[in-house]
């Protein structure tokens, strides 16, 4: 029960630093409204056609693999640093782990979502 309590202490401090924060930064900032400034801010070009563009579904693909395997990266080193204590039963879980990233790997060649067109 005791740490339930930390835990409720501990999210109530993190709602009032943030909303003191808000706040503070509300009361202090200055204020000159000026429709120019509710523009889209476009590297100081005029923004022209519709902002809801389709773009193709391979791109996000293609940035979610790029994401899988730098995550992939991130899970390999600690298993590579702590390579000799995990022995047999480490080496067999980052087989399995490999094995699987190269099936979707392999998945995503074959629906040719790593050609960039």
């Amino acid at each position: 029960m005791l740490s339930w309590v930390n835990v409720a202490i501990f999210l109530i401090a993190g709602v009032v630093v943030v909303a003191v924060g808000l706040g503070m930064a509300w009361l202090l900032r200055p204020s000159y409204p000026d429709p120019k400034k509710l523009d889209p801010y476009e590297c100081g070009e005029v923004p022209f056609g519709d902002a809801q563009v389709r773009f193709n579904i391979r791109y996000y693909i293609f940035a979610l693999i790029f994401v899988v395997f730098d995550i992939e990266s991130v899970f390999i080193y600690p298993w590579a640093v702590l390579f000799r204590q995990l022995g047999v039963f480490g080496f067999f879980e980052m087989l399995v782990f490999l094995v699987i990233l190269v099936v979707g790997l392999v998945y995503a060649w074959k629906k040719k979502v790593l050609e960039w067109v």
